[in-house]
Order: structure tokens, then sequence, then C-alpha cells
């Protein structure tokens, strides 16, 4: 959780924000096999902080990384990209409803 670790290492006192790694191995596997510069995007990151007195879920946006990595246009990786996508979507609509 990065606020114990500013908290730890600097003395600096932050809201309660924790980096969590949404990460499907078979996925991340086969992406991999296609292109090993994908593993700067591994896995999806999803951020949990506590604003006031709400606390807010983002996640990442599979494709919007790809396409600013460069590496759209892949099939494979266009594949793993959606099925991530369409998972993380799932995900955040649990979260709202």
């Amino acid at each position: 959780e990065i606020h114990e670790k500013l908290k730890e290492k600097l003395g600096i006192e932050y809201q309660k924000y924790t980096i969590l790694g949404a990460c499907n191995p078979p996925y991340a596997y086969k992406a991999l096999q296609a292109e090993n510069k994908i593993g700067t995007m591994l896995p999806c990151n999803v951020i949990v902080e506590e604003q006031d007195e709400r606390t807010l879920v983002r996640i990442v946006d599979p494709a919007a990384m790809m396409q600013a990595g460069g590496l759209a246009g892949d099939p494979v990786l266009e594949e793993v990209g959606g099925e991530a996508e369409k998972r993380l979507k799932r995900v955040a609509a649990a979260l709202q409803g």
C-alpha cells in the first residue's frame, strides 16, 4: 500500500492508496508469447483510494495501454486485451451497482 510506504520511507501522510495487479496467467502467457514487450504492461493495474468519505476504484483500460505502448494491431494481443477489457468492465459494473 503506497500510503504506508510513503509514511515509512518519507514520513509523509497520504490518503489510503493501494495499487492492485489484476492478472490472468493464461492470457498473460499468451500475450508474452506474441510480444515479450507486453510485460511492461502486466499486470493490469487497479487503484483503490480513499478520498474524503468515498472509496474510488480506478481500472486501467488494456486497449488504451496497448495503443499507447505501440502494440496495437497484433491479433493475439488484441484478443487478449479485449478479453481483459471485458473482464475488467464486469468488475467495474459489479462495483457500481
